[in-house]
């Protein structure tokens, strides 16, 4: 029997802006796990000083992925999840 799956996406360009909402809606995890990674350095919303007002760009979006995916499969808490990620884009930036 043939299974059908429907994929969906989000393109990302320098012009990407995400609310917060947005995002909890999309990664179904809630505002107070975001502003966790907010608190920890994982993430830097744009916007204002409250968490009503910040929006996040394609870099954050990226990073809360990752930040995700780390503790979901390797079971790595927030700092460590900030210390991969600035671990791998230094790596990045010196491979270029």
């Amino acid at each position: 029997m043939l299974q059908e799956k429907v994929f969906t996406g989000v393109i990302l360009d320098e012009n990407f802006r995400i609310t917060l909402v947005e995002v909890c809606r999309i990664f179904e995890v809630s505002a107070e796990r975001v502003i966790e990674l907010v608190d920890q350095g994982v993430l830097e919303p744009q916007g204002g000083p409250e968490p009503t007002q910040w929006w996040f760009d394609a870099v954050a979006f990226e990073r809360l992925r990752t930040a995700l995916r780390l503790a979901q499969d390797l079971g790595v808490n927030p700092p460590g999840a900030a210390l991969v990620l600035d671990l791998l884009e230094e790596l990045r930036r010196t491979r270029r």
